[in-house]
């Protein structure tokens, strides 16, 4: 859950042939930046990043409404389901982190994404026995994955799964494996707030990483120095309503159901982007 920009580069004393490659993904852009002199390599390794990408947004998309993701609400609780390979470990992933952080970040907080994208359309807070009907149904400790058997157990009715704090980093970790593998290790993943990097550029020790939570003069001073790292923003910049005189944000309180309504921004920095997506998120609600 995206609240800021983040802008890469190489040190001011970097040399070397670089190229971008930018497509539109998961509501955002996606940049990659990558220094080689091979140039139908960056095009082999891109294609093959955006494609293992866009596979991993037709399973786990909580937007698109045959997505496996989407599947598991449709079918009965308390009962096993498979899972894809695909899948698993991106949902094993996000439950490690709810537990992490005590459920301040949680991927089974579906029932009330899709309530609180309800009130944000007609622009008035969900009704009461609804919204405790969506709180009832989301909790990470009432879903149940099993790796033995690759499958997904909802045990309450109603549940349904919101990977949409993590996916976008757990993309970027893909997508940057994908170039590591065609041995293009110098390489930079960007995608709204989150950023994965690689290996420094020719001649340089680090990639600069500039934050901006609020308008593009508001950059992170000095810029983040960043190796192997990820780094993440989230917060209400963008995406925000006011009802009634409040503002509340996009990113849901799971005690309360609703989005929260003190403006948080939170920068985490992390060894992959799937943990520093999850942790921003898991800040600003905590």
């Amino acid at each position: 859950m995206v609240g800021a920009a983040m802008f890469p580069s190489h040190a001011a004393s970097a040399a070397g042939a670089y190229k971008t490659v930018t497509r539109p993904l998961m509501g955002t852009l996606f940049k990659i930046t990558c220094y080689s002199q091979d140039r139908e390599r960056i095009d082999a390794a891109s294609e093959a990043a955006f494609a293992i990408a866009g596979k991993i947004n037709s399973v786990a998309s909580d937007y698109i409404a045959d997505s496996e993701l989407l599947s598991f609400s449709k079918l009965p609780h308390g009962k096993p389901h498979p899972v894809s390979e695909t899948l698993f470990p991106l949902l094993l992933e996000a439950l490690k982190y709810a537990k992490q952080t005590q459920g301040n970040f949680d991927s089974t907080l579906g029932p009330l994404t899709k309530l609180w994208r309800q009130s944000r359309r007609r622009g008035e807070l969900p009704p009461k026995e609804k919204l405790k009907a969506a709180l009832a149904a989301s909790g990470y400790e009432k879903l149940i994955l099993n790796e033995a058997n690759r499958t997904l157990t909802f045990t309450r009715p109603g549940m349904r799964l919101d990977l949409g704090g993590i996916a976008k980093g757990q993309t970027a970790d893909a997508m940057l494996e994908v170039f590591k593998q065609h041995g293009l290790p110098m390489t930079s993943i960007t995608c709204g707030g989150d950023v994965r990097v690689g290996d420094p550029p020719p001649g340089a020790k680090h990639w600069n990483v500039a934050v901006v939570t609020g308008n593009t003069k508001e950059k992170s001073t000095p810029p983040l120095k960043l190796v192997n790292q990820a780094v993440s923003t989230s917060g209400d910049l963008h995406q925000f309503i006011e009802i009634d005189g409040t503002r509340y944000s996009h990113i849901i309180d799971p005690r309360t159901g609703l989005g929260l309504t003190e403006p948080k921004t939170a920068t985490v920095i992390a060894p992959t982007a799937a943990e520093s997506d999850a942790l921003a998120t898991a800040g600003c609600v905590a």
